[in-house]
């Protein structure tokens, strides 16, 4: 397959007058336009052509939540978030007891070869603070203890990320083998002090889950002001922020504020996407126990004291990034694409177009809504002309 007649967004920047050959589901060719007489191919009419988005944090989608853990759920989560350009997905579980989370484990691990999408599981609970628990059930919080680690552990091939609270007992030794297993280690829902933060940096944390919610922020502390995990990840370079850009969670400024601090590098666009998304207003459901409703354009719990996940696509974040945070295209994208990827261990075959990578493209229009979604060079999403 040719596609041709597109604008070709690369992390660097937005090119004009090249196609891309697909064959096996891989990047085969880039080529300049017009040189070889025209073949079989499809015309993108100017719109945009990316690397299909990466998400790693994807709670559900149309009523449809990951702890069902079956493989309908997981078909319809991934489907409807192809209608938003996503490729690649983490399957997000929800704070609930030990033995529910690793069955969903193995019902994602079960359905691996069918749903190539989904490129795992992004444990976020129950080791986390009550403090900043949000829209998580209170009832199932619990330390990282031994025997919890051991039950995780036993599907650890399927865990990619785990969320924690680096300050809670247990969690430095849970932090070790988690690293020894290639786990992504991700604080949040976290009250930590920067002194606890760096402590769990020194023990393999990369990254923070949604940034700005759940989150210790700097307060003072006797005689002096000190900062929180919010503060520490802003300024930490190795540390990569998690940012649901969907225009609801956080105002524009305290996006912007972390756009300059981290860099477009230094940001991965995440939907925390629940049940809600794909729902209409005044529409209710569940997580984590608990019952929600989507309004005002997001989820909340139904007494709205916390929000409960976004209703949002990955195409939403990219165009907040770019029309209310003032980020250039190829850097909103950058932070779907490859950043992500990159977190995944998967630069040498996703979130990029050069020679070799995966054939997952998403192609959108100039006002930013999703025309098109291919995986692996097949169409996932949208309609046969463009």
């Amino acid at each position: 397959m040719i596609f041709k007649n597109g604008r070709l967004i690369f992390s660097t920047g937005v090119r004009d007058g090249l196609e891309i050959i697909e064959s096996g589901g891989r990047i085969c060719g880039i080529r300049e336009a017009g040189i070889y007489p025209d073949g079989d191919g499809l015309d993108l009419h100017g719109n945009y052509l990316a690397p299909g988005f990466v998400d790693l944090h994807v709670h559900g989608a149309v009523g449809h939540d990951t702890m069902e853990g079956t493989r309908e759920a997981f078909r319809v989560i991934c489907d409807f978030h192809a209608s938003g350009g996503t490729t690649s997905l983490l399957l997000t579980t929800a704070t609930a007891p030990i033995a529910e989370i690793v069955r969903v484990l193995r019902a994602a691990e079960a359905c691996a070869t069918e749903l190539p999408r989904v490129a795992g599981v992004h444990v976020e609970g129950p080791f986390i603070s009550p403090e900043r628990a949000g829209a998580q059930g209170r009832q199932w919080i619990s330390e990282p203890d031994a025997a919890s680690l051991e039950a995780l552990l036993e599907v650890a091939p399927t865990i990619k990320r785990l969320t924690l609270a680096p300050e809670l007992r247990g969690a430095v030794d849970a932090m070790d083998r988690l690293r020894a297993h290639n786990i992504i280690i991700s604080g949040g829902h976290s009250d930590a002090w920067e002194e606890e933060a760096r402590i769990a940096l020194e023990h393999g944390m990369r990254s923070v889950t949604h940034t700005y919610n759940c989150m210790s922020s700097a307060e003072r502390r006797g005689a002096h002001r000190v900062a929180g995990l919010l503060e520490f990840a802003m300024t930490e370079p190795e540390i990569t922020c998690e940012l649901i850009a969907d225009g609801h969670h956080v105002s524009t400024t305290l996006m912007k504020l972390l756009y300059r601090a981290k860099g477009a590098a230094g940001i991965c666009l995440a939907t925390d996407a629940t049940a809600g998304a794909g729902l209409p207003a005044g529409a209710q459901f569940r997580l984590a126990g608990a019952d929600c409703i989507v309004a005002d354009g997001v989820c909340w719990l139904t007494n709205r004291s916390a929000l409960a996940g976004s209703s949002s696509r990955m195409i939403d974040l990219v165009r907040v990034m770019v029309e209310q945070v003032g980020a250039p295209l190829h850097e909103a994208v950058l932070m779907a694409t490859a950043n992500p990827a990159r977190m995944l261990g998967q630069s040498e075959w996703k979130g990029t177009l050069e020679i070799g990578t995966d054939a997952d493209f998403v192609v959108f229009s100039p006002q930013l809504e999703v025309v098109q979604t291919f995986a692996g060079g097949e169409q996932i999403f949208g309609a046969t002309n463009v």
